[in-house]
Order: structure tokens, then sequence, then C-alpha cells
């Protein structure tokens, strides 16, 4: 007999509703809660036996492209985690996910790969996307005249008929960093922003969420934005320049990669115990960085979600015709600290 998601929810201690929500990627789900349960059904063996039944019904073998940008920075790893358990669970109903890995976040790319997965049969297609024109008339061209339905995830570009983003609010977690930066100050001081690319729109969001409440704040100096690229040599050259620039500088807060070039310009220069440091991203690497202390506070944002999600959603789009009830999956903010990881 088969596992059911009764059983699953039991085991959780979480309701058959949001079992089903996190299996098949419909909804809001807690992060941690989500990666519990696709733990559980993963161990037990569950299989969406829904799907199975769909695609004998239908007799056709399904496609999904996925392209992720800034391959190899730790964050994208974890998105790939969630990506490679979206794969497995539709390979055994006979789907199959068609990937490219782009090193950079350059436009171009992002349009080149799009259309080397639909020459390779992909019938639908989830990317991180980036600010851009014409990125942003290719997703058009294809979703209204292709009939390719496309997805976007981490990095959300509007103006475009994509069917939905899934990842987090990045305006609200910026304004939550600026509150935490706030306290941690005690509402003044002049703080470093660095972020990784000016065309991720994610990183564009964090950015004006903090500065929106650092605005509201008039004891918050917000020093201009510097861009390292997700590179942490870039990160480390612009972190030391801050310091010797702004010598009574009180915060830094990172909205991208390039966080452990951050914390080492803090180290070499001995001014840690002075500096607030607020990031973002639960990898390994940064969660080390969190208990020693180097990182006061991490955001986190649902990486595995942020992966999985996408292809199931396409899948169930695909095959049963599902239509998304929202046009933004928001994944969670996480806060955490070295007491609380």
């Amino acid at each position: 007999m088969g596992v059911t998601l009764k059983q699953i929810a039991e085991i959780a201690g979480v309701s058959r509703g949001t079992v089903d929500r996190a299996l098949h990627g419909r909804g809001r789900v807690n992060p941690e809660t989500a990666k519990l349960i696709l733990n559980i059904a993963n161990e037990l063996g569950y299989r969406p036996n829904r799907m199975g039944r769909a695609l004998a019904l239908t007799r056709k073998s399904i496609h999904i492209g996925v392209i992720v940008q800034s391959y190899g920075t730790p964050f994208m790893n974890l998105v790939i985690e969630g990506i490679q358990k979206a794969s497995a669970e539709l390979h055994d109903v006979g789907a199959v996910i068609l990937t490219e890995f782009l090193e950079s976040v350059n436009p171009q790319n992002t349009i080149a790969a799009m259309d080397r997965l639909i020459d390779k049969g992909a019938q639908a297609l989830a990317l991180t996307a980036v600010d851009d024109d014409n990125l942003r008339e290719h997703i058009n061209f294809l979703s209204e005249d292709k009939n390719i339905p496309i997805i976007t995830f981490n990095s959300d570009i509007l103006g475009t008929k994509r069917l939905c983003y899934v990842g987090q609010n990045s305006f609200q977690s910026g304004q939550t960093c600026a509150y935490l930066m706030s306290l941690a100050l005690r509402g003044t001081g002049k703080v470093f922003p660095l972020t990784g690319h000016l065309t991720n729109v994610s990183h564009q969001q964090r950015f004006l969420g903090f500065s929106n409440v650092c605005e509201q704040n008039s004891g918050i100096e917000l020093l201009p934005l510097q861009c390292c690229f997700d590179q942490d040599h870039y990160a480390y050259e612009l972190t030391m320049h801050a310091l010797q620039e702004y010598p009574d500088l009180s915060g830094i807060f990172v909205t991208a990669n390039g966080q452990s070039g951050a914390c080492q310009a803090l180290i070499d220069a001995k001014k840690k115990s002075q500096i607030c440091l607020i990031a973002y991203d639960l990898t390994p690497q940064n969660c080390k960085l969190l208990q020693d202390g180097h990182i006061d506070i991490l955001i986190g944002q649902g990486a595995l979600l942020q992966g999985y999600q996408p292809p199931i959603l396409l899948y169930n789009y695909l095959i049963n015709g599902t239509k998304l009830e929202q046009e933004f999956l928001y994944t969670d903010i996480v806060i955490k600290t070295k007491y609380n990881l």
C-alpha cells in the first residue's frame, strides 16, 4: 500500500492540506515546514500518484526547462537542490527537467538559453530573471505567440505575461533588515549597503525596502550603494574602502552574495566588534560565519522551495491546466541569529 498524505501529515505534525501544498507547490508554506515534509515524504518513498495517472491519460512526455543564473554561488547551490528534488519526482512519472546553468546575469545569455531549451523540446520554462527590456519582450513573445508558460523564481521581472513569481517579497525583507539594523544601532549610525547586481530585481527591492525605512529614521545615514557582482573579492575591496573612508561606520547591509568578503574585511580591519552586519541566505558558509559572530543576522528566503516549486507548478499547469491562485508565491522572511540557527 502506498504512502498517504495523511500518514505524512501525522508524522510531520501538520494538516493534510499543508502536506498537499508543500508536495505539489500550491500556496504558501513555511520553508522549514516544507523541508521537513519533503524529507519525510522522501524517506517514506512517497510518489505523487495523481501526477502519474495524469501522465498516463495524456500519453505525452513533458519537458520543462529551468534556467539558473549566478550558477556556482552558495545560495544557488541550495536552489539547485530544490530543482533536483522536483526532477526526481517528475522523472518517476516520465517527465524531464532540462537545465541551463549561467554563471552571469547577462539577459542576452538568458534569452539564448530560453531558445536552446525550447529547441530541445521544453514546453514550459522557469527562470531567474533580470530587469531588461529585451528579456521582457522575449518572455512576452514566448508566452503569447508560442504559448510557452513561464514562471520566474528568486528574481522577478515585471511587465510580462509570466504565470507567477516564486520567491521572497524582497521589498518587505529589506524593510525588515532596516528595522533590525535600527534596533541594533539604537536608531543612529552610518550604514554601508552592498549589493550583487543592479539589474537583479530582488537585489534592487531589498535595497529599496531598506532605504525606505532608513528615510523614516533620521538617525540612520545610508551611504551610497556599492555593487560587488556576487564576488567576494570585490566585496572585500569595497568594504575595506568604506571602512577607511568612514571610520565611524556602524553597520553593513549585504543584499546578495559577497558576505564572506565583507566579513573578511571586518576581520582584517579589526572592526567586527564595532559594526553590525546583516546579510542574506542560510548557506553552510554563512551559517558558520553567523555562529562565529562575524555575521549578526542572517535572512533566509526558502532556497529549496524556490527551486522545487516552479517545475512542479509548471507540470501541473501543463497536465491538468491547474490555474495558479496567486501571481506572487512568496516564501517566508526567515530571521536567524547564532542563538536560533
